[in-house]
């Protein structure tokens, strides 16, 4: 098989967490890399820890990000595309607002905090792609992060849900407006993908990835373990490679959602 070619990828929320771990995968394997996050403290820890390994400026660089302020997309863009010569081969939409993951109850919930979600998850990613089309070359995908919670539920997730479903709309609706520009448009559901060790914290505690999971938390899943954000990366790396797919859903969940659950 041909070598992977090399790529610039822009990954929002990239301070910690889930996207925090594909910067660093991706970094490794020699591609370049722009990271956003709003949290100044997380996104400044991550950039040191990749530095260590990586030139700044030259194989990744990052900006301060707050996705519901469309300035700051446009000063971000503006520097990736410094960064990257002008051209992009794929935006991963991963930052989300998760207060609105078991937080507060439907009848509690306040309208600050509904904005806050669907201006984050939904909105953040459609600025973001919107601010970036004009460095999307033909060949060119988006990726945008959705939730198998888009699908299934637990009480007081009515933020989170809605909007990770409505990325499945937007990720569909924008695979047909950008087909004509050679701009392929796919979505991944992850499950329980532990990133714990993710973070600034766990850097300081030398926190392992098994740390804190149990036998029933991997056992819980078809496959027999709890998710890695290696198994994210391999779904991106199938994304931006397969030029015949576009508009797709992948669900990476290690089975739950294909499992019955009954009351106990």
């Amino acid at each position: 098989m041909a070598a992977i070619a090399k790529r610039n990828y822009l990954i929002t929320g990239s301070g910690r967490g889930i996207g925090r771990g594909l910067s660093r995968l991706l970094l490794q394997k020699g591609h370049r890399v722009f990271l956003l996050d709003q949290d100044e403290d997380e996104l400044k820890n991550t950039t040191t820890l990749l530095s260590k390994d990586h030139k700044a400026g030259a194989d990744f660089d990052s900006s301060l990000c707050n996705l519901r302020k469309s300035q700051d997309i446009v000063s971000a863009r503006d520097k990736a595309s410094k960064l990257f010569a002008g051209h992009l081969d794929c935006i991963i939409n991963n930052a989300s607002y998760t207060k609105g993951v078991g937080g507060q109850k439907l009848a509690d919930l306040s309208l600050d905090d509904w904005n806050a979600s669907i201006e984050t998850n939904l909105t953040g990613p459609m600025l973001v792609s919107q601010a970036c089309l004009p460095l999307l070359n033909k060949g060119a995908c988006i990726i945008h992060m959705s939730s198998t919670r888009a699908f299934m539920s637990e009480p007081d997730n009515e933020p989170y849900s809605a909007t990770k479903a409505g990325l499945l709309g937007l990720t569909q609706s924008m695979a047909v407006s950008l087909a004509p520009q050679g701009i392929r448009c796919n979505a991944i559901l992850p499950g329980w993908i532990n990133v714990t060790n993710e973070c600034k914290q766990a850097d300081e505690s030398g926190q392992s990835w098994e740390e804190g999971l149990t036998e029933d938390d991997h056992a819980w899943h078809l496959t027999g373990r709890v998710g890695k954000v290696e198994d994210v990366l391999r779904a991106v790396e199938y994304l931006v490679e397969s030029e015949w797919v576009t508009g797709a859903e992948i669900v990476i969940d290690g089975g739950v959602t294909r499992k019955m659950v009954y009351p106990e």
